[in-house]
């Protein structure tokens, strides 16, 4: 099959990317053909059409203007699908035949530097994993920030310890070798939405990934004392180079550095626990509303929330680095008027992060460019506030802040303040920068005043007072005649144009002024086109300073943030310690206490060590706040870890190496997993990774499951945890039968109170020592507005249940209902009815005549009311 030139050239492009849709630059469009065409047409909705390809049926065919390109982009992103952007890379006016094209940047989910699929206060990452001899390497980048890490993890966890960073980070994006794609893809789906992709097993060989990675960061990088790097972590970066080259078309200069990710560094925070915890993400909406970041973060930067974001996924593990936070935040807390001034200036802070991301690939415009200025013009201010606050940390931060005067002076001398979107239509360059561009711009404002002149000349020799020279971009400049004035048109103007009312001339003066003036602007337009490209990678070659100050900035913004939740919030410095005692006073739920309001939280103690009480076990009824209370210990553990202030009126807070939860209850359908089932796979998560330097939070265990099973196994999951493992343990219950745990060294009960009223109950919300001798179920079940019938039942079987001596049955005069059947149910019919019921279901209507079918009906009919006849007789 024969095909023009041009589409033979589409498919030889398209072969090099079978995977991806190719957006074919066509002049102002791109288009797509084939069946990327049908594909994007139902996607992006937009009209599929035809074209003459050469063969005697048309090609299909869509298209998208490039100038608005970005949104239809992400909406294909967005599904799940690749786009390789085939660019023309020579200019079409000097070309001999077909335009030369490549493709210029493959863009997927994990690389995406279009502002449509990126959240301000969330890293977009691209993962990579690699399975090596035992090990599991993981590399990662957000490639709109440059940040790019890895490590490795090995031992008998390093699958399930692969998969949590995975869930934590929840990339858009995760490479693996094209053999192993298939053994990883199920344990994959877990982590969100990420498109997980195979990708060529000689990229993950270990000499390609070591070239380039010593090439990319150094031949250094490799050395260390203990060494740094596993083989598996050399493959997963590596890979991660390799598919950023290839996809991406460019060297990357904004991802400049490669950081270790190892464990113990960070508090350990499995996928069950986040969720459970609501860090990040509400359990019911699955938003940041009413979640612990929410009520933290009061970042006035997006890098600053970025950043919040990941210390509280990752709490610190090192009381050094922890006091550092405190004493930051502390320092802010004191000084209002410093923490204002330094609010006040961080909100003129543009994302500079991403902004050096643009700029590194050549995509950032004039108008980026200005916000950068407009962000260097406030970092003196900044680094002066942060030397001000006395603080250790913020002084370091301080440090670290370059302000970039000479960056910040060439473009304020170079680009205007408020330029076009468009980096080809002119207008970037201020007046003053260069010589010929004021040249250029003063040549073509003298023609435009020319034409003026032109334009009034020619009314005085024509006598047409209406005459007007115009211009547009298909036909140049005119002058513009109405029909009524024809007869007065001289002999020199030539017919251009022709239209309902009116004809357009030129004349060879107006054609000399035309060629002046546009052959000004087009040189004019290219020469600032090439003058910003220049501005731009003299600004790529200080990509490094501009990230550490970006760095800089969003560490000081998470510090006030974190600073201005604790005055908003009226909480406390907690003590940070490492023997053991966890002790809380007056302590409060940050999110619960947010959402009711002030005042309106009740607070409560906790006291823990390693000692008498390491394991609390907590009743009380439903209802009464036993959740709220045990996840609001572990929220405040949290929050001193990441270096916030707390919810209490005191806090001693010994550091705890991971926190573990098994909350609620929840079904996985799709993995055919029961609620009781996932419960126990919790639990066993529970048992394999707690260590006695944990804090677990267990929330009514066994209740999917039978009484005697579920007791059984909470109770011996209590036993195994205290004594075998030796974590501080909250572990809530109904099971009454648990209580005697207390007479275990270590254990200790306590119960939520409630006050009774009659037969009503008063939910206290107070924590107080001792056990609760009832649950109070029907109670609950009074409030949830069960019918009164059911309850009165269920007070009679419980009643029953309790005077039982085995406490499992109850006698025969309990186990006779007082509850009717319904008298129209056909349960309750007498045999004669049921009898005409299924003569009459047996019936072949369509086989009998009208006449019999009347005669069925009367003597059916009959036998009822001769039925019901009787049933009133007796």
């Amino acid at each position: 099959m024969s095909f023009t030139p041009m589409i033979e050239q589409y498919l030889s492009i398209k072969s090099q990317y079978p995977d991806a849709i190719l957006f074919f630059r066509l002049g102002d469009f791109y288009e797509m053909f084939f069946e990327d065409a049908k594909i994007s047409s139902k996607v992006l909705e937009i009209t599929l059409t035809g074209r003459d390809g050469g063969a005697a049926e048309r090609v299909p065919m869509c298209g998208v203007p490039y100038h608005a390109a970005e949104g239809y982009i992400a909406k294909l992103i967005g599904r799940g699908y690749r786009v390789a952007i085939c660019e023309q890379v020579e200019d079409p006016s000097a070309s001999r035949g077909i335009v030369r094209r490549e493709v210029t940047r493959v863009i997927t989910p994990g690389t995406v530097m279009e502002g449509q699929l990126l959240e301000d206060k969330k890293n977009n990452y691209l993962a990579s994993i690699a399975p090596y001899n035992g090990e599991i390497g993981l590399a990662f980048t957000d490639i709109t920030t440059g940040s790019f890490m890895a490590g490795s993890f090995t031992g008998e966890k390093a699958r399930a310890e692969l998969i949590e960073e995975i869930c934590r980070l929840t990339p858009a994006e995760i490479i693996l070798p094209l053999s192993k794609a298939v053994e990883f893809e199920r344990d994959l789906k877990i982590c969100g939405n990420a498109v997980v992709s195979g990708y060529r097993d000689t990229a993950f060989s270990i000499n390609e990934t070591r070239r380039l990675l010593s090439e990319k960061f150094g031949k250094n990088i490799f050395c260390g004392n203990p060494p740094e790097w596993g083989a598996s972590a050399v493959l997963a970066s590596g890979a991660l180079l390799s598919f950023l080259y290839e996809t991406q078309k460019r060297e990357l200069s904004h991802i400049n550095t490669i950081q270790h990710f190892r464990h113990g560094r960070h508090m350990l925070l499995d996928t069950t626990t986040r969720r459970n915890l609501e860090l990040t993400r509400s359990l019911i909406e699955g938003s940041r509303k009413n979640t612990l970041v929410w009520v933290l973060d009061g970042t006035v930067t997006a890098m600053g929330g970025r950043l919040l974001r990941n210390w509280i996924e990752q709490p610190l593990s090192e009381k050094r680095n922890i006091e550092l936070r405190l004493e930051a935040v502390n320092r802010l807390l004191k000084d209002s008027f410093l923490r204002h001034d330094l609010k006040k200036t961080l909100e003129n802070i543009y994302d500079m992060e991403r902004l050096a991301g643009k700029i590194s690939y050549g995509s950032a415009n004039a108008r980026d460019l200005v916000a950068l200025k407009k962000s260097l013009a406030y970092l003196p201010e900044i680094k002066e506030l942060l030397e001000k606050t006395g603080s250790e940390l913020l002084i370091s931060v301080g440090g670290n802040i370059d302000p970039m005067s000479d960056i910040w002076r060439l473009l304020d001398r170079a680009i205007e303040e408020d330029p076009p979107f468009s980096l080809r239509d002119g207008g970037i360059i201020k007046a003053g920068y260069n010589s010929e561009v004021d040249r250029l711009r003063i040549k073509g404002k003298q023609g435009k005043s020319m034409m003026a002149e032109m334009e009034e000349r020619e009314r005085g020799r024509t006598g047409i007072k209406s005459l007007k020279v115009g211009f547009n971009k298909v036909f140049g400049y005119y002058i513009e005649v109405t029909k009524s004035n024809l007869s007065l048109v001289p002999t020199d103007y030539i017919r251009k144009q022709t239209l309902a009312n009116a004809e357009r001339f030129v004349t060879p003066e107006l054609k000399e002024y035309e060629d002046a003036v546009l052959g000004a602007e087009e040189r004019l337009a290219a020469l600032e086109y090439m003058l910003f490209n220049e501005i731009r990678e003299i600004l790529a070659k200080s990509i490094k300073r501009i990230q550490d100050s970006a760095n800089a900035v969003a560490v000081a913004d998470a510090i006030l943030s974190l600073a201005e939740a604790a005055y908003k919030g009226k909480y406390v410095k907690p003590e940070i310690c490492e023997d053991g005692e966890l002790i809380i006073r007056e302590g409060r739920h940050p999110v619960l206490e947010q959402v009711m309001g002030p005042g309106k939280f009740v607070s409560n103690d906790t006291f823990m060590d390693n000692r008498n009480n390491r394991t609390i076990l907590l009743t009380g009824p439903n209802m009464a706040g036993k959740s709220t209370y045990m996840r609001q210990v572990a929220l405040i553990v949290i929050m001193a870890q990441i270096g916030s202030f707390v919810p209490a009126s005191y806090a001693k807070i010994s550091i705890v190496d991971s926190i573990f939860t098994r909350v609620g209850a929840a079904d996985d359908l799709a993995g055919g997993r029961s609620t009781f089932l996932v419960e126990m796979n919790e639990c066993r998560s529970i048992v394999m990774g707690a260590t006695e330097k944990s804090l677990v939070i267990m929330d009514e265990v066994g209740r999917g499951t039978s009484t005697y099973d579920g007791i059984s196994i909470a109770r011996a999951l209590a036993e195994y945890i205290h004594l075998k493992i030796g974590p501080k343990m909250l572990f809530s219950t109904h099971y009454h039968e648990l209580t005697d745990l207390e007479n275990m060294p270590g254990i200790v009960n306590f119960n939520v109170a409630v006050r009774e009223e009659g037969e009503n109950i008063i939910f206290l919300r107070k924590v107080v020592s001792g056990k609760a001798d009832r649950s109070y179920g029907i109670h609950v079940a009074k409030l949830a507005g069960l019918p009164d019938e059911i309850l009165n039942r269920s007070k009679q079987i419980l009643h029953c249940l309790e005077e039982s001596t085995t406490g499992t049955s109850f006698d025969t005069s309990a186990q006779k209902s007082p509850f009717k059947p319904d008298e129209h149910s056909e349960s309750n019919l007498n045999k004669n009815t049921s009898h005409v019921l299924e003569e009459l279901r047996s019936l072949d209507i369509m086989m009998m005549t009208p006449l019999e079918a009347l005669s069925k009906l009367y003597h059916l009919q009959k036998r009822l009311n001769s039925d019901d006849s009787k049933e009133i007789n007796n």
